[in-house]
């Protein structure tokens, strides 16, 4: 089945590149462009995307603004955000709103749809090397964490260990390093965790990590070997 794709920016001629690329590929479509989140927020009801690629600064009803909408309908469709992300701190509001992932402009054009394929397959798009930008972000004061989240409290003590490996960017098979249990073990800890915790990926879980105090500005990830 073909993976389908509404594509939001305000500038025509970037819509149209990122629809010739997607169009090109024989397991997706792009079913809608929008000019901005207003739009956007119609279109997903009538055209039924599998995956919204969201720009963030738009005039009228910006993609933040617009993320937040779709998460509080419970829409299907996932948002991958399109952003330059050393330059622009919304991004971390689309991500507490929902947002799937975000993928930079300048990406090249398999780069845009293999993120495409791994929202749509459900999974989280956020790399470990992005995730030190997240956590730099938070050492820094760009983002300001809440204290606390009475749903730790849900947690087991293995399973607020798998969290705090998956929020500083270890993949599956680290974390099961780090913490001397089986790739399957680790992934039965981050299914249990995602469902008590109400989380949909992985993304998702980093920035409740963050926003909880479970992970710590300037704690940073753990050296990679």
């Amino acid at each position: 089945m073909s993976i389908r794709v509404l594509v939001v920016d305000d500038q025509a001629i970037v819509r149209a590149g990122f629809a010739a690329i997607i169009d090109g590929e024989p397991d997706m479509t792009v079913v809608a462009q929008a000019a901005d989140g207003a739009e956007a927020l119609r279109a997903v009801p009538e055209h039924r995307p599998d995956v919204v690629l969201m720009d963030i600064r738009m005039p009228g009803v910006d993609g933040l603004a617009a993320s937040r909408e779709l998460a509080a309908l419970n829409s299907p469709a996932r948002v991958l955000v399109l952003t330059t992300f050393h330059r622009d701190e919304y991004v971390f509001g689309a991500l507490r709103a929902g947002a799937s992932g975000f993928l930079l402009k300048d990406c090249a054009p398999q780069e845009l749809v293999d993120a495409i394929r791994t929202v749509a397959g459900g999974e989280a798009l956020l790399a470990p090397a992005v995730t030190r930008r997240l956590i730099d972000a938070f050492a820094t004061g760009v983002i300001t964490p809440p204290s606390g989240d009475e749903r730790l409290d849900l947690l087991s003590p293995r399973e607020r260990d798998v969290l705090v490996q998956l929020a500083q960017g270890l993949s599956n098979i680290e974390i099961g390093a780090a913490l001397g249990i089986r790739n399957a073990t680790v992934k039965t800890h981050i299914n249990a965790l995602f469902g008590k915790l109400g989380l949909r990926d992985r993304v998702q879980a980093t920035i409740f990590a963050y926003d909880a105090g479970l992970v710590r500005p300037g704690q940073g990830p753990p050296p990679q070997g």
